[in-house]
């Protein structure tokens, strides 16, 4: 049985010490609510919101000044920025110009006269919320986004619906009241979306209002609406685009359709045909169910999930160019590490040490494998600290790779 929803209180703790930056990240995000808390009793189960009263505990990653810099200068297009409306139709035309280009003057009227701004793949444009989507991917494997919804005071950007992908729901500025109905399709997956004509709401059976600094997780199907207070409200939505079970079968079955002629046989000559005995289909079905889960290429096909999701992860960079100028200056006495917003895979083979990240493989030598990962797993320490049989010129020369391949970076010389 299901635990029954929870709120959880900060009221009256200390604000954390450290930054995002010094913590792993989804242990910050969901404070002080523990992993395995979350993951046992919420994720995909059920809706957890996180009362804290600190309204700046999201304040450095994102601001209404700069989703405004965002809007009025970096030229981003419909359908990136969209306006929504629960109260009226709004389409494209409304604020738009040649080419998809906003009419900002039109999007900020619209905005005044209620509508939503909704602003998709902003992980792609603002720095801080790049790093958030990236750490969080390291730690779930699965692809990050985040998008973020400007809505004006006693607003509804959306009707009543379930997204096909979890979220979290970050308040930066002001309040939104949210109420949780029932769950139509229980994990939906990408091509079942919500659709009012054949979903039923249900009951409401949360209510909640998220202040800034206030987090709030849905799983996918969980239907629900929301309305902000009596100032404009900013939230961020993060979504998490969730590999499944359904994904890694279909993978399956299609790698055993090429491999293996019996999955490429044609059905029963006439199945269509009124009459058809049905019984003889139904065996060789079985059969080749049977065949299907005795085939050992498990492991190949997760590799092939893994590959696909470490190729996504893009590159995090920045101050690569400092990093490159300082570069001569590195001693076996200074202090580096990892980049904490980079996802890597390591693996080890015989002949060598093989590393996948930003869609690139890069090998080592196999003697340098236990340094190599020590400095990937590690976000500070001295490079004389570097583990195996490798003497200083050694060391010095891996983390310089390392560094030009932006894999680790100097902390102090």
């Amino acid at each position: 049985m299901r635990p029954p929803p929870v709120w959880t209180s900060l009221q009256g703790e200390q604000e954390l010490a450290a930054a995002p930056g010094d913590k792993p990240f989804l242990d910050w995000l969901i404070h002080p609510t523990s992993k395995e808390v979350f993951f046992e009793q919420y994720w995909e189960k059920q809706p957890l919101v996180i009362k804290r009263s600190q309204q700046n505990y999201f304040a450095e990653l994102l601001s209404l000044d700069e989703v405004d810099r965002v809007i009025t200068t970096l030229d981003l297009r419909y359908p990136v920025i969209t306006l929504k409306n629960a109260d009226r139709e709004i389409t494209a035309d409304d604020y738009t110009i040649r080419g998809g280009s906003l009419d900002v003057a039109k999007v900020y009227q619209l905005f005044a006269e209620g509508s939503t701004i909704a602003l998709a793949f902003l992980d792609t444009v603002v720095p801080s919320l790049a790093s958030f989507c990236r750490r969080l991917e390291s730690e779930f494997s699965f692809p990050f986004q985040a998008n973020a919804y400007l809505t004006p005071a006693n607003a509804r950007g959306a009707k009543y619906h379930y997204d096909t992908h979890d979220v979290f729901v970050l308040q930066v500025a002001s309040s939104k009241r949210w109420t949780i109905y029932g769950t139509p399709i229980e994990s939906p997956l990408r091509e079942q979306e919500f659709d009012r004509s054949i979903h039923e709401r249900g009951g409401p059976t949360m209510d909640f209002e998220l202040d800034a600094g206030d987090l709030a997780y849905i799983p996918r199907g969980v239907v629900h609406e929301a309305s902000s207070g009596e100032q404009c409200s900013l939230h961020i939505t993060a979504g998490i685009l969730s590999y499944t079970w359904a994904d890694l079968l279909r993978e399956f079955a299609a790698d055993a359709s090429l491999t293996e002629p019996i999955f490429r046989k044609a059905l029963p000559p006439g199945f269509a045909r009124e009459g058809f005995d049905r019984l003889q289909a139904r065996e060789a079905f079985r059969v080749l169910l049977q065949h299907l889960s005795s085939k050992s290429n498990f492991d190949d096909i997760l590799d092939r999930f893994i590959d696909d999701f470490i190729s996504a992860c893009p590159p995090l960079l920045r101050g690569q160019m400092t990093q490159l100028a300082v570069l001569g200056h590195l001693t076996i006495d200074s202090v580096v590490g990892a980049r904490t917003s980079t996802t890597v895979h390591i693996r080890a083979t015989e002949s060598s040490t093989v590393v996948d990240c930003y869609g690139r493989r890069i090998r080592f030598p196999s003697h340098a494998s236990e340094a190599v990962c020590f400095a990937l797993r590690n976000s500070s320490f001295v490079v004389r600290e570097l583990p195996g049989n490798i003497d200083d010129q050694g060391k010095l020369a891996l983390v310089r790779r390392l560094i030009r391949e932006g894999l680790v970076v100097i902390l102090s010389e």
